[in-house]
């Protein structure tokens, strides 16, 4: 089992930034590709960004694309996203999730370990 905790949710204004962080345990953290996804209410949850367990590759969803930035420290067990350029359609509660190093997904179902979420509101 991989347990995870988000934490740097909060509210900012339109064209700020906040960083997201993730904290992993329970497992060696290197043994996992991390995934951010984001849920806004009444809407579907969806894919943000990913990253693989080396943290060589990067994918991110059209929308974030130039303005979100995924990063991680397998010394501290930990992923991050960098979000920038915050826009009202960017607020939703925000989800760290893993999957086995030798799995590719963008897609929920692709990953079985999900942290609890962190509100991110962004006001105009």
């Amino acid at each position: 089992q991989v347990q995870l905790v988000e934490s740097g949710g909060g509210l900012v204004q339109a064209g700020g930034s906040l960083r997201l962080s993730c904290a992993a345990s329970g497992r060696t953290f290197s043994n996992y590709n991390m995934g951010w996804f984001r849920q806004a209410p009444g809407k579907e949850r969806e894919f943000v960004a990913r990253i693989s367990w080396s943290g060589i590759s990067t994918a991110y969803v059209d929308s974030v694309k130039g303005r979100f930035t995924i990063s991680r420290d397998n010394a501290k067990n930990t992923v991050y996203l960098q979000m920038n350029s915050l826009k009202p359609e960017d607020t939703a509660v925000y989800y760290c999730a893993a999957q086995a190093k030798y799995y590719y997904s963008t897609l929920a179902d692709g990953y079985p370990y999900w942290g609890q979420g962190t509100q991110v509101t962004v006001s105009s």
